[in-house]
């Protein structure tokens, strides 16, 4: 479990979800993903990270035979 204080670069958050920092830096300009500016830096609390990951779970609905 992350810390909820934590702050991660652009480049961390996009290799804890395996996506390119392109990706990342999107969602930022679109506002889809929690972000801080420092000075003219951006971080993402590593608590984003769980955020994106349970948004994007999707239940089987049904089971193999």
């Amino acid at each position: 479990m992350s810390e909820p204080s934590r702050l991660l670069t652009i480049p961390e958050f996009a290799a804890a979800l395996r996506v390119k920092s392109s990706c990342v830096r999107r969602w930022v300009s679109e506002s889809k993903i929690t972000f801080v500016h420092i000075g003219r830096l951006v971080r993402i609390p590593a608590s984003e990270v769980e955020r994106m990951i349970s948004i994007g779970i999707h239940p089987a609905t049904r089971q193999r035979k």
